[in-house]
């Protein structure tokens, strides 16, 4: 059954897919340091492993760990649990890896193409709104809705603009401080998340212990007025 009665590209779109070759530019700091890690980490994987399949994992991991924050937090204005900040930020260096790697394994193999890339950008632009949901979750901007729709109109507005500048001049650029900054800085957000939390509980069990302490000193006092602190 004809889904569509209509080609959804032309032939001349058609054309220039066909003849589209992979440009990028970068002078990104945070690449020219990741660069070892990833080049280290696709020497791993074996030659079989088509990187299609790694991009959508990447996007896969991406997505369920947002989706658990989500699930606790579907306001983003509680907070959510610090294991499920930890886990997000674990799911976007993930997919940030296999994001960087998925090229490579394709020049590897020899099986890089135009309908490799689209698809890569394609996950990307699904993973963009997941990102952008899973920082709100974390910083609990649901207090403020224009801010959060502010922050996510922004990351998908970004998004579009560098891939409409690739359009028109055929080079994907980066500059130096771009997308790999953009998620480093939030996998930070999202630790600090979790961490302040598992601080703000040790303060409370600290204090807890030597306000139990203190009343356990003083319970003589407290006995001679008929009085029996509890913890």
């Amino acid at each position: 059954m004809q889904l569509y009665k209509q080609k959804l590209l032309s032939n001349a779109q058609l054309k220039r897919l066909s003849e589209h070759k992979y440009a990028c530019t970068s002078t990104s700091l945070l690449d020219k340091v990741l660069q070892p890690w990833w080049t280290w980490l696709v020497e791993r994987l074996p030659i079989w492993l088509a990187p299609n399949l790694i991009t959508i994992v990447g996007l896969l991991i991406n997505v369920i760990t947002t989706l658990i924050l989500v699930w606790y937090a579907p306001d983003a204005k509680i907070e959510a649990p610090r294991w499920a900040c930890f886990l997000c930020a674990l799911g976007l260096f993930v997919y940030q890896s296999l994001d960087a790697i998925d090229g490579k394994q394709a020049r590897r193999t020899n099986s890089a193409s135009p309908l490799g890339e689209l698809f890569d950008h394609g996950c990307d632009s699904i993973s963009t709104v997941f990102v952008a949901l899973s920082t709100c979750i974390s910083i609990q901007l649901g207090h403020y809705p224009h801010w959060m729709f502010f922050q996510c109109f922004c990351a998908m507005t970004l998004f579009y603009c560098a891939h409409w500048q690739t359009y028109v001049s055929g080079t994907l650029r980066f500059g130096r401080i771009d997308v790999t900054e953009a998620q480093i800085s939030i996998i930070l957000i999202q630790l600090v998340s979790a961490i302040l939390d598992l601080m703000f509980g040790l303060l409370k069990f600290l204090a807890k212990c030597l306000f139990c302490g203190i009343s356990y000193q003083s319970q003589q006092l407290f006995v001679a007025f008929g009085r029996y602190p509890t913890c």
